[in-house]
């Protein structure tokens, strides 16, 4: 049978139809009542999705042709110590590293000692903002065939800080030297802050945007547009699967239409990486089930490289076992699952179409309306933004403390035996530092906290 009559058997039906027979089959029951909810982002989401909801609209987001890598985090506050443990993850399956690196001090020469930086990604998280050392690293001879990213967001510093790294002239000077020197692969944008501190994600979607469009304006107005070939956008990926898939395919939806306003040939890179906000104390391993749901998001939503999250990863300093256990996740979903056979794989999925278009719409609205406020960075210094995450952030815990968000072993199906205190290695909930700032930071914080520290007083 040929494939263009192999369902020529079966008559078309319409939306309408289906929705008749649904009422039907209720007796009586409200339609909209019974089956229709709406999310956190006002998305009414219907029981099933028809060709008409999506007619014209197909192919949400720009054609994603890459496969995706498989990363895995290194803690560089020892080079010759990273450098092993970054070969011995290479050895074990991950394809791209991302080094974080708290001073100056750490040499690259000894960090990059016998690793292939041509065949695997390397990125990178400085904790400070320096211009020799990021150029130290472009002078080296095997940059020229090496792909390194080097993440530097100093908006996203002040939106996660409260201060610039020096301030605002001389962190703008750094960076225009920067690009002029190799801006290729310089510049991203922190929109994991925002899924971690609770915006929803219109919310996180319309922030990026106008995070990335101070950068544009600045370099516009600097000359310097044509220097920038690629911009980093660093998620975090929450646990609603469907509505994350269409998160990242909104996200290239929204950039190409914003980089087409200024001409700019500026490719999207997404590395993602799994919330923080759902992830709970007790009942720990539930962790690595929800850590390997939003990983298959983002790879269906087509992020460039995901990097896991181990299960222990908010009481435990990194150790061994569940390091390996977080790539495995990931080395299962690539090798073993064959997600990285198919490009594009949500396309074609009713659903996913209509849910990418309306975030996407309202992520433009939410974008555009900061942008008549006077853009991102005055409403970060009027403390807009920071009250508008907070609002959504309250919500979601009031949804959680009535159970009608679950996480399960923490507030719902509770192993009451459970004990957590003599294990923690690292301080779990928000640390409360009071120090000076230019503004609000904007604070990152677990929906379990409270419940978690009144258990812990309990023990």
């Amino acid at each position: 049978m040929k494939n263009d009559t192999l369902f020529n058997e079966f008559p078309e039906i319409s939306a309408k139809a289906w929705k008749q027979n649904i009422q039907f089959q209720l007796k009586g029951a409200d339609y909209n009542k019974t089956l229709v909810w709406e999310s956190p982002e006002g998305i009414k989401v219907k029981p099933f999705y028809h060709s008409d909801d999506v007619a014209g609209d197909t192919g949400n987001g720009p054609v994603i042709n890459h496969t995706w890598t498989i990363g895995q985090t290194i803690y560089a506050g020892n080079a010759e110590h990273a450098n092993k443990n970054a070969i011995q993850e290479l050895n074990r399956g991950a394809e791209a590293l991302l080094f974080t690196v708290p001073t100056e001090k750490i040499q690259v020469q000894s960090l990059f000692k016998n690793l292939d930086t041509e065949k695997n990604t390397m990125y990178f998280d400085f904790r400070f903002l320096s211009g020799d050392y990021i150029s130290s690293i472009v002078a080296l001879p095997r940059y020229k065939e090496s792909k390194m990213f080097f993440n530097v967001d100093i908006i996203g510093n002040l939106a996660r800080s409260g201060n610039w790294y020096f301030n605002l002239t001389k962190d703008h000077e750094i960076l225009n030297g920067l690009l002029r020197g190799s801006g290729e692969n310089i510049l991203s944008v922190d929109v994991s802050l925002y899924e971690n501190a609770g915006a929803n994600i219109t919310q996180q979607l319309g922030y990026a945007m106008a995070h990335a469009n101070e950068y544009l304006n600045h370099l516009s107005e600097n000359g310097l547009l044509g220097q920038l070939k690629n911009i980093t956008f660093n998620c975090a990926i929450g646990g609603n699967y469907f509505f994350e898939i269409a998160k990242f395919r909104a996200l290239r939806l929204l950039w190409k239409t914003l980089a087409e306003e200024y001409g700019a040939d500026i490719d999207c890179h997404i590395t993602a990486f799994p919330s923080k906000r759902n992830k709970t104390l007790y009942d720990y391993n539930t962790n690595m089930l929800r850590t390997t749901t939003e990983c298959m998001s983002a790879v269906l939503g087509g992020a460039n490289t995901i990097f896991n999250l181990p299960y222990d990863a908010i009481y435990h300093k990194d150790n061994e076992f569940s390091k390996r256990i977080s790539l495995n996740q990931l080395l299962l979903l690539k090798e073993e699952s064959y997600f990285d056979k198919v490009s594009n794989v949500a396309d074609g999925a009713y659903y996913i179409e209509n849910i990418t278009g309306q975030l996407a719409e309202k992520g433009l609205q939410l974008f555009k309306s900061i942008e008549k406020g006077g853009g991102f960075l005055k409403q970060l210094k009027t403390h807009t933004i920071q009250q508008k995450i907070k609002e959504s952030a309250q919500k979601q815990q009031n949804r959680f403390d009535a159970q009608d968000e679950v996480l399960v072993g923490t507030n719902k199906y509770i192993n009451e035996s459970d004990k957590m205190k003599n294990d923690l290695e690292l301080y779990p909930f928000v640390k409360h530092k009071p120090r000076k700032t230019l503004i609000e930071p904007i604070m990152e914080r677990r929906l379990a906290e409270a419940i978690e520290q009144k258990r812990i007083g309990n023990e």
